[in-house]
């Protein structure tokens, strides 16, 4: 399996996590999305967010690197590194 192939499972499995953790539909988040401005994510969401990122892909994201984290495509990226 190639690495562009896994960053695409990878993207489907965080839009599915986000889309579950926010209450709106798959269809609705893309990798272009903004966590807050587009998904209506709060504060305390984003911090949901991250600690399921950090659970489900077994990566520690420090709040340096959370504040870079706007949309889901950077999620991505920063999940691929890790991995």
């Amino acid at each position: 399996m190639d690495n562009q192939h896994d960053a695409k499972q990878l993207e489907s499995k965080l839009i599915k996590i986000v889309a579950e953790k926010l209450s709106i539909e798959e269809k609705n988040v893309t990798a272009a999305s903004r966590f807050q401005e587009d998904l209506g994510a709060d504060s305390l969401d984003i911090v949901e967010l991250l600690m399921e990122i950090e659970e489900e892909f077994g990566v520690n994201i420090s709040d340096d690197e959370s504040e870079r984290l706007k949309t889901v495509g950077d999620a991505v990226k920063f999940i691929t590194a890790k991995l």
